[in-house]
């Protein structure tokens, strides 16, 4: 949340700086404008954006990796760019993997701040508590695992090996799916 944007003098030039509260620990800082992109500071969403991060997170396409380095990296990559569509890219990826093992410390950290990221957001602009935010997001977290069960249902036999497959289900839906059944 910027709380203040203020002018300051570095080596005799001029700067404009945002001072940031960050919700999810409540501490303060202070980013140079120049620099606003490098730490992700964009406006809130507009009620568009959070339908289609909605939209997003229900859609039953989760892109998964079975490499868990290749996987940290892709979503460490996403959560940097601050961007509401690639965090929940990494929600749902995380979300999914965690249906079928354990996450890492480190994967259970980035899924708590995608979470929290997304559910802060959705809150404020929605204008609802963070309990309904989380509610919301659970829900269409959920959808999306279910689309993925039914994919897994019509999609796989039993045995593990991969039918006829509809021609608009992708590569990555089936693996995810393949991995869900597990």
């Amino acid at each position: 949340m910027v709380e203040e944007i203020s002018s300051a003098k570095f080596d005799d030039i001029e700067q404009t700086l945002y001072h940031l509260r960050l919700l999810s620990n409540n501490s303060k800082v202070m980013v140079p404008k120049d620099n606003l992109e490098l730490v992700g500071l964009r406006p809130l969403g507009d009620k568009a954006l959070i339908q289609a991060l909605f939209d997003t997170l229900e859609d039953g396409n989760i892109d998964t990796y079975k490499d868990w380095k290749g996987r940290y990296k892709q979503n460490l990559d996403k959560m940097k760019t601050g961007q509401l569509q690639e965090v929940a890219e990494v929600l749902k990826n995380l979300c999914l993997v965690s249906q079928k093992k354990s996450l890492s410390f480190r994967e259970k950290k980035m899924y708590e701040r995608a979470k929290y990221f997304i559910v802060s957001e959705v809150a404020h602009v929605k204008d609802i508590d963070e309990s309904q935010s989380e509610k919301l997001v659970d829900d269409s977290l959920e959808t999306s695992l279910s689309k993925l069960r039914k994919v897994t249902d019509k999609d796989v036999d039993v045995d593990g090996a991969e039918a006829d497959i509809d021609s608009d289900t992708d590569d990555e839906s089936v693996e995810a799916a393949t991995a869900l059944a597990g």
